[in-house]
């Protein structure tokens, strides 16, 4: 049985409508919208957004990230049609794997290829409730691409940053066409997280990377939308969710939102699936520290993987996600970028066509169940985060060559016998 530490702070006077911002090491409450915040005042911890009151299933009403509205810290959002994503049933891999049962929720069919559509309704929202005038990013790819869709949607600024030459192509070219200010950086994503943290400080831009509580919000309905459509699909809910780590944003917000259920009464503890977060073993950080048994994470300088949106060597979610992978039984594993180029195979022999980043998830619930660490009796849903066309390169190069063949009946029939 999982046992999830449920936070127990009374809202401040200053909240409003039941909602505040709270520091995950010293409590310390602040209103959640009179000023721009990302870190505690008072010992510099991450925040996150607590309510007064949680909501059952029963109180969630239409579709996409904003059917769970009363779970939000707003009432609706910047739209472009996100979440809502698929959950896909996948036998053969199942099979294969030797697990009682596995689904792919396929986040890469959000509006923008990606999960981040998901923080970005609500952050975007925010912002400008805020009335901030710019907004800005660090990014590997698909958090740019997300921030300048809805920032253009939303009629504001935005700046990007992104590592030269480390992000791809198709990516870029989202955040070009959506109109944001591309900046490339002579760097990996971390030094272009810490210019751009720097320059919010300084009140040039809200940061909209998950550091900012705001984007995990909407990133919390990922775990509603499993938990619903599992147990409507099977009568229950899955044993283990398995799932790429980068910054580790996905990571925490589905143990938030497991600790938000559990707080209602509307999960038993005991039916809290197992988080397993998994790492390319270029850029493994947080793997590390739960093989260690740390606290945090060591920053790794230099990260190479195949995965480009995990290639990050200092997950800024860290220390709200390792609680979330001890607290539910869950570990995490690092693969190879072979492994993760296997598995992108695999899952598009399923018809689920994905980013390499993505694989990970399906290429660790492998090697786990080969270390037996996954049972055999197991129900597992796979999270995949970002659609193949995300990297058209790395698909090409994981997919078959195209044959040369006449342009007639005849020679593609001798080719094809051949």
């Amino acid at each position: 049985m999982a046992e999830l530490t449920i936070p127990d702070s009374a809202p401040p006077a200053d909240a409003t409508d039941g909602v505040w911002l709270a520091c995950i090491e010293c409590d310390e409450p602040y209103p959640p919208f009179d000023a721009v915040r990302y870190r505690c005042e008072e010992c510099d911890g991450l925040l996150e957004v607590r309510y007064a009151d949680h909501p059952t299933f029963e109180a969630f009403d239409g579709h996409g990230v904003w059917r769970y509205a009363a779970a939000l810290p707003l009432d609706d959002g910047v739209r472009l049609a996100e979440g809502g994503t698929p959950l896909y049933s996948a036998p053969r891999l199942a099979d294969d794997l030797g697990v009682a049962d596995l689904h792919v929720k396929h986040e890469g069919l959000n509006g923008t290829g990606s999960f981040k559509d998901r923080g970005m309704t609500v952050g975007v929202a925010v912002a400008s409730h805020l009335g901030v005038e710019r907004l800005a990013c660090a990014s590997t790819g698909n958090t740019s691409a997300a921030l300048a869709a809805y920032g253009a949607r939303a009629g504001m600024e935005t700046l990007v940053l992104l590592p030269a030459g480390k992000v791809a192509a198709g990516k870029v070219a989202q955040a070009a066409l959506h109109g944001a200010r591309i900046l490339e950086v002579d760097g990996n994503f971390d030094d272009c997280l810490d210019v751009v943290a720097a320059l919010a400080d300084a009140g040039e831009a809200y940061l909209l990377n998950s550091i900012n509580p705001f984007r995990l919000e909407g990133q919390k309905t990922i775990a509603f939308e499993i938990l619903e459509e599992h147990r409507e699909r099977t009568g229950t809910y899955p044993d283990r969710i398995v799932l790429p780590v980068g910054n580790a944003g996905n990571t925490a917000a589905l143990y938030k939102a497991f600790r938000e259920l559990v707080a209602a009464g509307a999960l038993d503890p005991a039916a809290v699936p197992t988080l397993t977060g998994v790492q390319a073993a270029g850029s493994a950080p947080f793997v590390a520290a739960v093989e260690d048994g740390s606290e945090t994470v060591d920053r790794w300088d230099e990260v190479e993987t195949i995965a480009t949106a995990i290639r990050i060597g200092s997950p800024a979610n860290a220390r709200k996600a390792l609680p979330g992978i001890r607290e539910t039984g869950g570990t995490a594993i690092a693969v190879s970028d072979d492994a993760i180029t296997d598995a992108q195979r695999e899952l598009a022999e399923s018809g689920i066509g994905v980013e390499p980043a993505s694989a990970a998830s399906l290429a660790g619930l492998r090697k786990l169940r080969e270390r037996g660490v996954v049972d055999g009796d197991e129900s597992v849903v796979c999270l995949t985060t970002g659609h193949l066309l995300k990297d058209p390169a790395a698909a090409a190069a994981a997919g078959t060559d195209p044959e040369p063949v006449p342009a007639d009946v005849d020679g593609v029939l001798a080719h094809l016998g051949g």
